[in-house]
């Protein structure tokens, strides 16, 4: 794999003039805050050896560098999922491909459903912690010692510095924003009320179809993570909503505002 790698960071780097330290990664709804991006190089995912390709609506598909407020950045404008028929190495290749091109933090955004009675549609949530019910973890088989140790510590996936920097920006900005626990399940189907409810007895504040697989492979190249959510839908015991896609982009595109101009301050000032 480690050659694979290297071939597909060598061919970004042979598109781009910039060596950003930070990458974003846009979930369902949130590709338009590359909008933002004053961007230097715009390259396909089909384009770049060994990548996946995104096949969900609201994902484009496309590797941007660029510059936000002078800084410069790469922006993933989608990911992909396990439940699209990737095996957990591909669906986090490119958080290892991101490492080799000297990526020292990673923010992810996602939309969920949330089980906290205490969350709206539209409200952000800031992940401390998660939960791995996707039956699988991209670090089963081989270990290579040079992506990582065999045995990981995770008693921080999301760091607490750029935790306190989102949450400050969002207060001084006025914007509602939680702390909470996203819990990741394979998907496709959206849970049943039954779910809704363990999710919630178990201690997950959210849940969602993506995120978890790439943070265990960035902490596990020492990468720094912020992940953020967008609540899209209420899963809340005896009052579970109708979900569909559509529902969840159009959640997601009235919020992503406010994630946009939060990750835009915490761009500019970190």
């Amino acid at each position: 794999m480690y050659e694979k790698i290297q071939e597909s960071a060598d061919f970004i780097r042979s598109c781009t003039n910039l060596s950003p330290q930070t990458a974003i990664i846009t979930g369902s709804g949130l590709g338009n805050m590359a909008s933002l991006l004053d961007v230097e190089a715009a390259i396909d995912y089909q384009d770049i050896p060994h990548f996946p390709v995104s096949t969900v609506k609201g994902h484009a598909g496309k590797l941007l560098t660029g510059r936000l407020h002078g800084k410069e950045v790469l922006v993933m404008q989608g990911r992909f999922h396990y439940y699209e028929g990737y095996s957990m190495q591909e669906v986090t290749f490119p958080i290892r491909v991101m490492k080799l091109l000297g990526i020292h933090t990673l923010i992810q955004s996602n939309a969920c459903g949330a089980m906290n009675p205490g969350y709206q549609t539209g409200d952000l949530m800031v992940l401390n912690d998660q939960i791995n019910l996707m039956g699988d973890s991209p670090l089963i088989g081989p270990n290579d010692e040079r992506l990582g140790p065999r045995f990981p510590d995770m008693g921080e996936p999301y760091c607490p510095q750029l935790i306190h920097l989102f949450t400050t920006i969002a207060r001084q900005k006025n914007i509602p924003c939680h702390q909470g626990v996203y819990a990741a399940i394979s998907g496709p189907a959206f849970e049943t009320p039954a779910e809704y409810k363990y999710l919630r007895r178990i201690g997950a504040d959210v849940v969602g179809m993506s995120t978890v697989p790439e943070t265990i492979v960035a902490r596990h190249m020492d990468m720094k993570v912020l992940g953020v959510s967008i609540v899209t839908d209420l899963g809340l015991e005896g009052h579970v909503e109708k979900v569909s896609l559509e529902m969840v982009l159009e959640a997601a595109a009235k919020a992503e505002p406010k994630v946009s101009e939060i990750i835009m301050e915490l761009i500019r000032i970190k």
